[in-house]
C-alpha cells in the first residue's frame, strides 16, 4: 500500500508541474517535467501529501526525463520531507567569476526501489554538491561541495546482540582507515560507538554483521575413576629392640642417676632401665658395675591390605573456546609458622591448597562436527608427612602426591575420550636379622624377620564433549516471579512439646472471639 501511495505522489507532483507549464506565455519555452512511470488504477483513493513519505518508504521507480537539476532537487526534497534552502553559492542563472553565466544542467534518470532521501543523495553527490543540516533551524542547506574537504564524519551507535565489546572493537578498530575514525565500547549495554565516514559506516556494520553471531556451546562430561591397592607384609621376629641399641656403662652408677635430654627424649624411663650389676668381690663399697638394657624383641606374623576407588562424575557446559574447570576437591590447611624474636612474639599463618581431581578442558569446535579439546587433568592428595629438625627444631610438612598431564587432541562429537597411563606402582622389600643366627636353616626364622610393601594406583579418565544445538534446549515454566509472597504457604506451627516459647494463658477461657485461643 505504501509503494501504491508513493507512486500516486509522485504523479500528483508531475501534474502540477505540467499545469504550470501550460499556463505560461507561448513565447517562453515550457520546461520539462518530471516523469513517473507505472500508473495506479483510477479507482485508487486520493493520494496523501508528500510528507508522508518521510519516514523512509521504498519507491518502486523514481524517473526524471530532461529535468532542470533544481527541479528534481525540489521533488525529492519533498518527497522525503526535508526542508532545504539553496545556497547562493550555487549561483545557477548568475554570473561566475570570469562572468560567464552559469547554466543549469539538464537530468535524466532512471532509478528502481529507493527512498527517496537515498535517490536525492546519490543526485546530489553526483552533480558536486552536499547537504548540510542545521540543528537548530531544522533547514538544510544545498551547497557546493569542496572537493579537497574531508569527508565529514558520522556517529553511528551499533547494538551487539551476542558477543562482548571487547571481543569485537579490535576487528572494527582494524576496518577504519580515516585517521579520523574511532570506535568506544560501552561495556554496561553492550554497544559500540562508531565515528566514521559514511562509506566506513557500511563496512562497520557488515563486519559486525558478520561477527556478532551466535556462539555455540559444548557440554562436557567427564568421569574419573582412581584405584589404589596397597598390600603390605610383616613375618618373623624383629631383635633389633634388644641388639640394635644396646647402652653399656662402667663406673660408679646407682639407681637414681640423672639422664641427659637427649636420653629422656629417646628414652622417657632411662632412669629405671634394669641393670646388670657386677660387683668386684673385695671392693668396699662396690664401686664396679655393668649397666645393659633388658631383653627386647618384636613379633611380626600379620598381613594388611588397603584398597580404594575413587570416582568423580563431573559435568559442566561452556562457551565453544572458553575453558571449563570441573573439580571434586578438598582444602588442605598449610600452616606456615614464624618463630619469636627479642620483641617481637611468633605467630603462625594458614592457607590452603586444594586437592583431589581438577580438569581443566578447553573445547574448540571445528569443521564437520569435531571437538578439539585442551585437557589439563590433575589428581593430588596428601601421602605422608615429613620431618626435619632445623635449629633444634622439629618441622613437620605434608607431602602431597600429584599426578598431571597435558594433552590436545580432536574427536567427534558425541564420541568419548579414554585417557589412562597415570599409573603409580611401587613395591619395598625389607629384611631384619641377627648375624650367624638368622642365617642357621629353621631356628634361623627366630632370628629373622621380613616385609614387603606394594603400593599400586591407577588413573583413567573419560570425556565426552557434546556440541549443543538449539533443539537441544527446552523451555521451562515457572510462576515464581508472579506468585505474591502472600500465597506462599507459611510452615505449620510446631506443638507445645517442641516449641521453646512458653505458651500465653493470659486469655484462657475468654469469650472474646479474637483471642489467640479462638485463632
Amino acid at each position: 500500500m505504501k509503494a501504491k501511495l508513493a507512486i500516486v505522489t509522485l504523479l500528483g507532483l508531475t501534474a502540477c508541474n505540467l499545469v504550470l507549464a501550460q499556463n505560461e506565455p507561448a513565447a517562453a519555452a515550457a520546461p520539462p517535467t518530471p516523469t513517473v512511470i507505472a500508473a495506479p488504477p483510477a479507482a485508487e483513493p486520493a493520494p496523501p501529501p508528500p510528507s508522508a513519505l518521510a519516514s523512509g518508504a521504498v519507491i518502486p521507480l523514481i524517473q526524471f526525463q530532461d529535468v532542470p537539476l533544481t527541479t528534481a532537487i525540489e521533488n525529492l526534497a519533498r518527497q522525503a520531507g526535508i526542508n532545504y534552502i539553496l545556497d547562493p553559492k550555487v549561483g545557477y542563472g548568475q554570473p561566475d567569476e570570469k562572468g560567464q553565466m552559469r547554466t543549469q544542467p539538464n537530468i535524466s534518470i532512471r532509478w528502481e526501489n529507493l527512498t527517496a532521501e537515498q535517490a536525492l543523495t546519490a543526485l546530489i553527490t553526483t552533480y558536486g554538491l552536499q547537504i548540510v543540516d542545521d540543528p537548530k533551524s531544522k533547514i538544510a542547506r544545498v551547497t557546493i561541495k569542496d572537493p579537497a574537504a574531508a569527508e565529514p564524519l558520522e556517529t553511528r551507535v551499533i547494538q551487539l546482540k551476542y558477543t562482548s565489546p571487547t571481543n569485537i572493537i579490535g576487528a572494527v578498530q582494524t576496518s577504519l582507515t580515516d585517521k579520523r575514525s574511532k570506535v568506544m565500547a560501552d561495556i554496561r549495554t553492550s554497544q559500540l560507538v562508531v565515528s566514521a565516514t559514511e562509506k566506513e559506516q557500511d563496512a562497520v556494520s557488515k563486519l559486525v554483521e558478520q561477527l556478532d553471531t551466535i556462539t555455540k556451546q559444548v557440554l562436557i562430561e567427564a568421569k574419573l575413576v582412581e584405584t589404589s591397592q596397597n598390600p603390605q607384609t610383616i613375618k618373623g621376629i624383629n631383635w633389633a629392640g634388644t641388639l640394635e641399641a644396646q647402652k653399656v656403662s662402667y663406673g660408679n652408677n646407682n639407681q637414681n642417676k640423672p639422664v641427659s635430654d637427649e636420653e629422656s627424649t629417646l628414652q622417657p624411663n632411662a632412669s629405671l632401665w634394669p641393670k646388670m650389676i657386677m660387683q668386684g668381690g673385695s671392693f668396699n663399697p662396690a664401686t664396679a658395675f655393668l649397666n645393659a638394657d633388658g631383653l627386647s624383641a618384636t613379633l611380626s606374623f600379620l598381613n594388611q591390605s588397603a584398597d580404594s576407588k575413587v570416582i568423580a562424575t563431573p559435568r559442566a557446559v561452556t562457551l565453544d573456546n572458553e575453558p571449563a574447570d570441573l573439580s571434586v576437591t578438598r582444602a588442605q590447611p598449610i600452616f606456615k609458622t614464624t618463630a619469636g624474636t627479642q620483641g617481637s612474639p611468633g605467630g603462625s599463618e594458614v592457607t590452603y591448597t586444594n586437592l583431589g581431581v581438577i580438569l581443566n578442558v578447553t573445547p574448540r569446535i571445528s569443521a564437520n562436527n569435531y571437538v578439539n579439546l585442551h585437557v589439563i587433568p590433575e589428581v593430588s592428595r596428601v601421602s605422608g608427612i615429613a620431618r626435619k629438625v632445623v635449629a633444634g627444631t622439629i618441622n613437620e610438612a605434608d607431602i602431597y602426591d600429584i599426578r598431571k598431564v597435558e594433552t590436545r587432541v580432536m574427536i567427534p562429537s558425541g564420541n568419548t575420550l579414554v585417557m589412562g597411563g597415570l599409573v603409580s606402582d611401587g613395591t619395598t622389600t625389607g629384611n631384619v636379622k641377627v648375624p650367624v643366627l638368622g642365617d642357621i636353616p629353621w631356628i634361623g626364622l627366630l632370628f629373622r624377620q621380613d616385609s614387603k610393601k606394594r603400593e599400586q594406583s591407577n588413573l583413567i579418565i573419560f570425556i565426552t564433549p557434546t556440541i549443543v544445538e538449539d533443539t537441544d534446549f527446552h523451555v521451562s515454566k515457572s510462576d515464581y516471579l508472579k506468585t505474591s509472597p502472600d500465597l506462599v504457604q507459611p510452615d505449620k506451627a510446631w506443638s507445645a512439646w517442641d516449641e521453646g516459647t512458653p505458651k500465653d494463658w493470659s486469655n484462657k477461657g475468654s469469650n472474646n472471639p479474637d483471642s489467640p485461643v479462638f485463632q
